[in-house]
C-alpha cells in the first residue's frame, strides 16, 4: 500500500475516533452488524444486478492493485525507447527483433512487434491509439462500478435507518429501549454515507488516477515508437519524451 493511501485511512479512522471520544460517546455505538449487513449487502446486491461478471472481475482486479506502486515508470521507458532508437538507426529496424522484451508491458511489446514487422507509421499510430482508448474505456467502467456503489450506499443506509425505526416503534412504552433503538437505526445512515465518501468514491477516483498514469505511459511509448519508425534523431526523441515527465501523476 502506498504511504499516502495508508495515511488517508489513518486520518479517517483517527478523525472518527477522536470525534466520538471528544463527546464522551462510546466507540461501540458505531458498530452494529445488522446495519452493516443491510448497507454493505444491499449495495453489493445492487451492483451484482447492474454489472456483468467480466466487469466485476476487472473492477476487483483494479481494487487488489489499488495501492501498489505503479508498474510502469516513465523515466525507465524513456531510456528503453532511446536505446531502441539508437539500435534501429545503427542496425535497422529488424535488429530490434533481438531485443529482450521479458518484463516489458504488453503495450510496449505489441508496439515494438508491429514496428519490427514494418507496419506503416500511420496504421501503427491508429492501432496504438485505438488500444489506448479501449483500455481507458475498460478502466473507466471499473471506476464506474465503485461510483455506482457510492451512489447506492447512502440510499440503502436510509432504508436501513427506516427499518431500524420501524423496529424501534415496538418499544414506544419503554422510553429507554426506544431511544437505544433509534440510535442504532441511524447507524445504518452513518454506514451508508461513510462507505460512499470514505471508501467507494475515493476508490473510483484512485482507479482513474492510476490509469491516467498508464495512459500517459502508453501515449509516450506510442510517440517514441512512431518517431523511431520515421528515423528521428535519438537525442531529439529523448528531449521530446522528457516533456511527458512533467505531466506524470506519479
Amino acid at each position: 500500500m502506498s504511504k499516502i493511501g495508508l495515511l488517508g485511512f489513518i486520518v479517517i479512522a483517527l478523525s472518527i475516533i477522536f470525534a466520538q471520544l471528544y463527546h464522551d460517546a462510546p466507540l461501540s455505538s458505531l458498530f452494529d452488524f445488522s446495519a452493516f449487513l443491510i448497507v454493505f449487502g444491499g449495495t453489493l446486491g445492487a451492483i451484482l444486478i447492474q454489472s456483468s461478471i467480466k466487469q466485476l472481475r476487472h473492477a476487483l482486479k483494479q481494487l487488489l492493485s489499488l495501492f501498489a506502486k505503479p508498474s510502469v515508470l516513465l523515466d525507465a521507458q524513456i531510456t528503453t525507447i532511446k536505446r531502441w532508437s539508437v539500435i534501429s538507426r545503427q542496425e535497422g529496424l529488424l535488429s530490434l527483433e533481438k531485443q529482450n522484451t521479458e518484463g516489458t508491458d504488453s503495450f510496449s511489446e505489441m508496439a515494438l512487434a508491429m514496428l519490427v514487422d514494418g507496419c506503416d507509421p500511420v496504421d501503427l499510430q491508429q492501432i496504438l491509439e485505438q488500444e489506448i482508448e479501449l483500455e481507458m474505456d475498460q478502466h473507466e467502467r471499473s471506476a464506474q462500478v465503485f461510483d455506482a456503489m457510492g451512489g447506492y450506499s447512502p440510499t440503502i443506509g436510509i432504508i436501513g435507518a427506516v427499518l431500524g425505526l420501524i423496529q424501534a416503534m415496538a418499544f414506544l412504552d419503554q422510553p429507554e429501549l426506544l431511544g437505544q433503538g433509534i440510535a442504532v437505526a441511524f447507524v445504518a445512515t452513518i454506514y451508508g454515507v461513510a462507505f460512499a465518501n470514505f471508501l467507494f468514491l475515493p476508490i473510483a477516483n484512485k482507479i482513474r488516477l492510476n490509469y491516467q498514469h498508464k495512459a500517459l505511459f502508453n501515449e509516450m511509448t506510442m510517440v517514441g515508437v512512431i518517431a523511431i519508425a520515421h528515423g528521428e534523431n535519438s537525442l531529439l526523441l529523448e528531449r521530446r519524451l522528457h516533456g511527458y515527465l512533467a505531466r506524470a501523476v506519479y
